[in-house]
């Protein structure tokens, strides 16, 4: 039974939520207020909660401001945030602050459902494969899925491995963001580009020298993302 954090402050949203989600078979912890997240996620209980679902409109700390200590802290778990319709700064701002996906209230049950099982899914351990790559100091040990650059550890939560490991097996291929949609968040008509290029962003700061000028993670203009050097 997936364990899920929902942080909604709308009381009648909240419990809506909560009782779709328990119905289909999840175990639900919820709060009101950002503060109320963070102190749950600290607690004894955090430790088994396996994704958060954060309303970016909250009392207190906002749920972008959550999801960014959420991931100062570490914490690799799936995070998908609830925007109003037409708030394309804050969907902005929560990929940029290390969400996973989002989506626009007021949402349909079976939407939220989906977006859930999927990111729960990316969450999963990768299919292991044999092998260890090494380019030009970056190591990916693909049998126990960790990434070295130049000897030391590189954290990363599972979408932004999932992107690597997809763009680096098969280097020089162009990947165009509707094929990273698909493959990795499993979206497809519900997808949406800026998904891709925030994790593709994160995934830059953490594994380039220079973020601005990737030598791994290479921009082709007009098509998509490939893996380097080629």
């Amino acid at each position: 039974m997936p364990h899920i954090l929902l942080v909604e402050d709308d009381a009648s949203v909240r419990d809506g939520m909560e009782l779709v989600l328990r119905r289909h078979g999840y175990a639900v912890d919820t709060a009101a207020r950002g503060e109320d997240a963070l102190a749950l996620l600290a607690g004894p209980a955090g430790a088994g909660i396996e994704l958060a679902v954060l309303d970016v409109m909250l009392p207190g700390i906002d749920g972008v401001e959550v999801c960014r200590r959420i991931r100062a802290d570490g914490s690799a778990i799936p995070l998908i945030m609830l925007t109003a319709l037409g708030e394309d700064g804050d969907i902005v701002r929560g990929l940029e602050a290390g969400a996973d996906d989002y989506v626009v209230k007021p949402v349909t049950a079976p939407v939220l459902e989906a977006r859930i099982r999927a990111a729960l899914r990316r969450a999963e351990p990768v299919r292991r494969r044999p092998g260890e790559d090494a380019y030009a100091g970056l190591v990916i040990d693909r049998a126990g899925l960790t990434v070295t650059k130049r000897g030391t550890v590189v954290a990363l939560p599972p979408t932004e491995l999932r992107v690597l490991l997809e763009l680096s097996a098969s280097p020089g291929q162009v990947f165009s963001r509707e094929q990273l949609l698909r493959s990795v968040w499993e979206h497809d008509f519900l997808g949406d580009s800026r998904l891709v290029d925030a994790a593709v962003g994160r995934l830059r700061a953490k594994i380039e020298d220079v973020p601005a000028k990737p030598v791994y993670v290479q921009t082709v203009r007009g098509f998509g993302y490939r893996f380097g050097p080629v």
